[in-house]
């Protein structure tokens, strides 16, 4: 079976998110991967020396710069007549286009994967990550989503692929790029961070959030988190957001500070190492998935603890 890796980037480097969608991949066979962007060459040689792949298709052309699903996705078909499966991370890009090319290639798209179970069955998670569900599909053509929290990422080095360009690739005109407003941190990016904290509602306003969970997430290098009733409120972005609408994680340690844990944010975190809660009331759900729990004011406790790290 020869399978195909949609390779996430930003056209200079490639993202960690793709390491783990290798790694999927190769346990349904041979892998070759898609490094499609503009100006990108640099990227099709970094992803030469992952562990594990044969072959980099490079499509580098200026239509494929900001990975429009329109663009993209005829491109990724127009390979799948020499692969059996195409792979994508479940990101916000790989989410977007993964529907537009099993759409084109006339397949049920499968989602969330957390393992290979065979050739065509897998497992995914339903119902909000509480129940696990293992699907076997007829499709010839697999269009497949892959969470990152659940298969080590391969190598990124070792590898000695080959690098081979490939055309065909064009503006369809449906849609265009406009503009993008990219957060920049110094902090570890969220998705990849071995320590998160992050905050609730409890935190009250957006000025409490910074002012107590971004000190304790400093002493700790750690990436900071929220749940979606903090990001509804407006606290902080919205690509802070961990759980099931937001960034699913599974770090070292996972801090939950006023967070009560309703399921939807459980669903983006519970696979981390250890969590730690600290919530005044004693009943939340947080503390029925969370190794150490602390019930206490978090605007006494938290700043305590981070004065004494």
């Amino acid at each position: 079976m020869k399978t195909l890796v949609w390779v996430e980037h930003d056209n200079s480097s490639v993202k960690d998110a793709t390491l783990a969608v290798v790694t999927a991949a190769s346990q349904l066979g041979e892998v070759h991967l898609l490094v499609a962007g503009a100006g990108c060459k640099a990227v099709a040689d970094e992803a030469s020396r992952i562990a594990g792949v044969g072959k980099v298709h490079l499509a580098d052309d200026a239509s494929l710069g900001h990975a429009l699903a329109e663009n993209v996705a005829p491109l990724i078909v127009s390979l799948m007549a020499d692969h059996d499966a195409v792979l994508f991370p479940a990101t916000s890009n790989g989410k977007n286009i993964a529907p537009r090319v099993a759409a084109l290639l006339d397949v049920m798209q499968i989602s969330d994967i957390l393992s290979v179970e065979g050739a065509d069955t897998f497992t995914r998670p339903i119902y909000a990550g509480n129940a696990i569900a293992t699907v076997k599909t007829s499709d010839k053509k697999l269009v497949i989503t892959v969470r990152g929290t659940a298969f080590a990422k391969a190598d990124a080095t070792g590898g000695s692929g080959s690098v081979e360009a490939v055309g065909g690739a064009s503006d369809t005109g449906i849609s265009k790029f406009v503009s993008a407003e990219i957060a920049k941190s110094e902090r570890p990016e969220l998705t990849s961070a071995k320590v998160i904290v992050s905050g609730g509602r409890a935190l009250q306003n957006s000025e409490n959030f910074h002012s107590i969970i971004e000190p304790l997430a400093d002493k700790l290098g750690a990436a900071v988190g929220a749940s979606r009733a903090a990001v509804d409120a407006g606290y902080v972005p919205n690509d802070y957001q961990v759980g099931q609408t937001g960034k699913i994680v599974a770090p070292e340690v996972y801090i939950a500070v006023g967070i009560s844990g309703a399921i939807q944010h459980l669903a983006g975190m519970k696979d981390s190492k250890t969590i730690i809660a600290i919530n005044k009331d004693e009943d939340a759900p947080i503390f029925q998935v969370a190794d150490y729990g602390l019930v206490g004011d978090l605007f006494k406790v938290v700043p305590e603890l981070t004065e004494k790290l």
